[in-house]
């Protein structure tokens, strides 16, 4: 007999009553693996999901540098294979300068890319989080920058997020 056990319930799975809805999906280290599934059932296997989708799917994955980017090679495929749809991003700490010079943070790539992100959310996107909790407090902050340098009250945005099932957070 073999015991499993792990995250269980419904924060990451992909909005069945909205597949015209974008999917950004930021990720740290392993966290990316649920993404890959994601990506997978969207674009290379005939699902439901991938018959019905019509979306974008938008990846920021942070990693210590290119060697540790999990799957990365059959990502930049399906990047290159679905470039109107597909958006991989990384964000590598030991190869990246952010733009205050330090290392280069999935926080500092939500931030660099806030306003976008921010508008696809009002369109009905849907935001997911994986990989180390240690990640969810940076780029939290880099969401409330964003939401102040555009004149909103972050904790307002988020609970508007949360009551329309738009973030999903399953980090360990």
């Amino acid at each position: 007999m073999v015991e499993l056990t792990g995250p269980s319930g419904k924060m990451m799975l992909l909005p069945e009553h909205s597949p015209s809805a974008d999917l950004i999906m930021i990720a740290t280290g392993t966290g990316v693996a649920p993404f890959r599934a994601f990506f997978r059932r969207l674009f290379v296997e005939p699902t439901i999901a991938s018959s019905r989708f019509t979306g974008n799917a938008w990846l920021i994955h942070g990693v210590t540098d290119r060697s540790a980017a999990l799957f990365a090679d059959e990502l930049q495929t399906l990047q290159e294979s679905h470039s109107n749809r597909v958006r991989i991003m990384h964000a590598l700490s030991r190869e990246q300068l952010n733009p205050l010079g330090g290392k280069m943070y999935v926080q500092d790539r939500v931030e660099e890319h806030g306003e976008e992100l921010f508008e696809r959310m009002a369109r009905g996107a849907h935001i997911y989080f994986c990989g180390l909790k240690g990640m969810m407090g940076g780029v939290l902050k880099s969401l409330e920058e964003v939401a102040t340098k555009k004149n909103l009250v972050w904790s307002e945005v988020v609970k508007q997020w949360k009551a329309n099932g738009q973030w999903h957070v399953e980090v360990y």
